[in-house]
């Protein structure tokens, strides 16, 4: 009998010390979305940030919340129809998008006077109310957008953007990152800003841009900032990025598995309880 409790003692223990399991929610666009979608990436993606983090921390599971080019004006305004669950974690990795589609930033006030989906700052307060709502107690973890080089989709060079080294429609990527940790601050969460501490830049987002030289029609391969300005022709140019180009990103916006990794580990430092 007094071998049989004991053994029970030890099991009991044994149990109590597993980790406790802890859902998180992922809300994004296409960096967390493809995730879960490596091929269209190319193949060129071999684990996402949520996918890396769940490898360390296996009492971890996630729920991929990513809409590939959504803006968080989009996910605002079709919060109530995403099928938001309650979560011990929700982390908003937006931005990217609402800068290269000209969407208005907004203001502080926008998101304290809760001005709806005209900018991204209103948008992003209906973002939190909506997570507030789920979970209370839940922890909620913003991701800034992370500078950016030119982007060329690898599945169709037609879609393709310069990087964040000048602005769009008047604004820059910079100005959607602060707005990011200006509400991290007022409303006390945690901000992992990739912007300006990740080393993810636009020198680091690819190790060249391979295209055309304009003086001999013949490729080279251009480093940042040489490349900016050169002529690339979607439909007659070859992928501008192949495999040896990969740095931070595979294709001058999306990270790559050294990205990803980066992503993760800033993740976790800014996650309680990990």
């Amino acid at each position: 009998m007094k071998n049989y409790l004991f053994l029970a003692f030890i099991i009991a223990c044994l149990c109590g010390c597993e980790p406790q399991k802890v859902t998180w929610v992922a809300i994004g666009d296409s960096i967390t979305y493809l995730n879960d979608h490596q091929d269209e990436t190319g193949h060129r993606l071999e684990k996402g940030y949520m996918t890396r983090l769940c490898e360390k921390y296996p009492n971890v599971d996630y729920i991929n919340q990513g809409h590939n080019g959504w803006t968080a004006i989009g996910i605002a305004e079709n919060i109530e129809d995403l099928g938001l669950v309650e979560a011990d974690v929700y982390t908003v990795f937006l931005g990217t998008n609402d800068w290269w589609q000209g969407k208005p930033v907004g203001t502080m006030a926008d998101y304290e006077n809760n001005t709806g989906t005209g900018t991204s700052s209103g948008s992003f307060r209906i973002i939190v109310d909506k997570l507030k709502s789920l979970n209370k107690g839940a922890q909620i973890i913003l991701i800034t957008p992370m500078q950016r080089g030119d982007f060329v989709y690898v599945n169709d060079y037609s879609n393709n953007a310069f990087g964040s080294y000048k602005a769009k429609n008047g604004q820059t990527l910079e100005e959607f990152a602060n707005l990011v940790t200006w509400i991290g601050k007022k409303e006390n969460f945690p901000v992992v800003d990739l912007y300006h501490n990740s080393g993810i830049t636009d020198e680091k987002a690819v190790h060249f841009k391979r295209l055309k030289d304009p003086e001999t029609g013949q490729y080279k391969k251009f480093i940042y900032p040489d490349y900016v300005d050169l002529p690339f022709d979607p439909e007659n140019d070859e992928y501008p990025y192949p495999e040896d180009a990969i740095y931070m990103t595979y294709d001058g916006l999306h990270p790559s598995d050294e990205g990803c990794e980066i992503i993760a580990d800033m993740i976790i430092e800014k996650w309680e309880g990990l």
